[in-house]
């Protein structure tokens, strides 16, 4: 098995395009044409990791955090970055990285996170915005089934839990062809008058272009027509943070000790505790303290995430409880993902967690 095929399943399941524009995701070293010997999973790439990869025979580093983010003009190992650059390429180690892709996925990193809390109703918690768009073609309407097929298969028509989504409207097209044409139906030099159906169906933008594709192999015209428009709609099934409940509601205190236990926190930090019970939940994996103001507006009890700056605590005492459990620890289950879809697409594929807590943070 090559490694651009896992390449491939990761993508699948987090699309690049999801990632922020501050990002780097994607593959950051190697030749993805290479035979894979096996994937170690991480949350950091360093150097103890590559060396773990180098002894256990992996030549694939799949991690949640991009080692690579700002451009280099010469590497020449002045820092572990430089040096894990290096490293790598002697030893022919491909490293892949799903960051904040993966973080807006549907299922993805925050997905994970509330799985571990035991939370159900999930929904995103702050929707990603301008990344839908609506294609709208007209069909002779004896082929409107197969075009419509062609069109849910390469991704369009998903409105949160309904696929196959379209609008259908019976209507009559004309044209008349040119010399030179080669038309479906029609003579040449004729106006002709076709029963058509204007099929509308939406997609996420980054799906267009494989969308058109499937359009036009699946048209009956010599020259279909299409219109693509852009939509204001935010994606339900996409973004930043998650909000769910819990089964039965529990004391701000108890809840806290069970998270602490759950992520492993060296140091859990809050505000005032206010007697408050705790049954709706919002989270975000890392530093997502840019969503405690969407927490609030949806009602949530507490807000869990791994990075809180010190004067974004002040004034939320009794509008919601906030829950720092570290950037490492948040993200820990990360590496779960990336075995579930590794392993179920190739079972007999060797994965293995990386055993190298790369957390830079200790405590005292």
């Amino acid at each position: 098995m090559k490694i651009k095929e896992i390449v491939s399943a990761l993508e699948r399941f987090a699309p690049l395009p999801l990632q922020d524009g501050f990002d780097n995701a994607g593959l950051q070293i190697g030749l993805t044409d290479a035979e894979a010997t096996g994937a170690l999973l991480c949350l950091d790439v360093t150097e103890a990791v590559l060396d773990e990869a180098i002894v256990s025979g992996c030549n694939l580093v799949i991690s949640h955090h991009p080692l690579i983010f700002k451009g280099y003009k010469s590497i020449t190992g002045k820092d572990y970055v430089e040096r894990c650059i290096l490293k790598a390429i002697k030893n022919d180690i491909v490293i892949y990285s799903a960051h904040t892709n993966l973080d807006n996925a549907p299922e993805g990193v925050n997905y994970k996170i509330a799985e571990k809390i035991g939370l159900s109703n999930l929904r995103i918690l702050d929707e990603k915005a301008n990344a839908l768009v609506k294609l709208v073609t007209f069909v002779p309407t004896a082929q409107a089934e197969t075009v419509r097929e062609a069109l849910f298969a390469a991704g369009c028509g998903c409105i949160g839990n309904y696929d196959s989504c379209s609008y259908n409207l019976e209507g009559e097209g004309t044209f008349r062809a040119k010399e030179g044409s080669n038309p479906f139906c029609g003579t040449i030099g004729e106006l002709h008058r076709e029963g058509e159906v204007r099929i509308e169906t939406i997609l996420p933008e980054y799906k267009k272009a494989e969308a058109v594709k499937a359009l036009l192999t699946a048209h009956p015209y010599e020259e279909p027509a299409y219109d693509i428009y852009p939509l204001q709609n935010t994606w339900a099934q996409a973004g930043a943070g998650v909000i769910g409940e819990l089964k039965e509601p529990e004391s701000e205190l108890e809840f806290l000790k069970r998270i602490k236990k759950t992520f492993e926190v060296g140091c859990l930090k809050h505000n005032k505790l206010s007697g408050r019970l705790i049954q709706k939940v919002a989270l975000c994996g890392g530093a997502g303290a840019f969503l405690i103001p969407q927490a609030i507006r949806n009602r949530a009890d507490v807000f869990i995430t791994g990075e809180i700056k010190y004067h974004d605590y002040f004034g939320r005492d009794t509008d919601i409880l906030l829950a720092e459990i570290g950037h490492y620890e948040s993200e820990q289950y990360t590496k779960e993902i990336f075995y579930s879809i590794i392993r179920d697409l190739f079972p007999n594929f060797a994965v293995q967690f990386s055993k190298v807590n790369t957390n830079p943070i200790k405590y005292l």
